[in-house]
This record gives C-alpha cells, sequence and structure tokens, in this order.
C-alpha cells in the first residue's frame, strides 16, 4: 500500500528543509548580533594594514569592503555551524527513537 522507502525520503526532505531553513534564520540573526562588534574590533587594523601595503586613498573602500567581509564571515561560518548541529541532534534524536 505505501512505499516505506518513498516515504522516508519525504520525511527526510521535509527534515532537510527544515534544518536548512532553520540554519539560515538562526545565521542572519547572529549576524546581525555578531558582524557589528567583528568589524568595530579589526576595521581599523585592516585599514592600517591596506595604507601601509597598499597606500593611501583606499580606507574608505577598505572599510565598507570589509564590512561586507565580516557579514559573510559571520553568516557562513554560523550557518554551516548550525546546520551541522541540527542534523547531528536531528540524527542523535532518530537514533533513540528508532
Amino acid at each position: 500500500m505505501f512505499d516505506n522507502a518513498k516515504h522516508k525520503a519525504a520525511g527526510q526532505s521535509i527534515f532537510m528543509s527544515s534544518v536548512t531553513g532553520l540554519a539560515n534564520t538562526l545565521a542572519v540573526v547572529t549576524t546581525f548580533l555578531g558582524a557589528p562588534p567583528l568589524y568595530g574590533k579589526t576595521v581599523s587594523w585592516v585599514q592600517e594594514f591596506t595604507t601601509n601595503y597598499y597606500g593611501y586613498g583606499f580606507e574608505d573602500m577598505t572599510a565598507f569592503i570589509w564590512g561586507v567581509v565580516c557579514a559573510f564571515l559571520v553568516f557562513f561560518i554560523s550557518r554551516a555551524s548550525i546546520s551541522t548541529a541540527l542534523v547531528m541532534g536531528g540524527l542523535a534524536l532518530a537514533t533513540r527513537i528508532f
């Protein structure tokens, strides 16, 4: 009557899409909270490094680009960490139930 393999695949697909959505949402929140402190603590060093090795006049552009880089770093690192933790937690829960 029911194909168990298709049913299992559908359940896994729902679980993985939920994990992806939750990981993305939590990564956005983490980026909102984490990127500004990272940027604030490192932008002066990055601007000084740029001035020393690439010359004057790039400070404003460097500050903007560094802000974008900080946001991407925090987002992708947190998304990878959160999604890994959710998948491992889901697998641990599944092995306890079944």
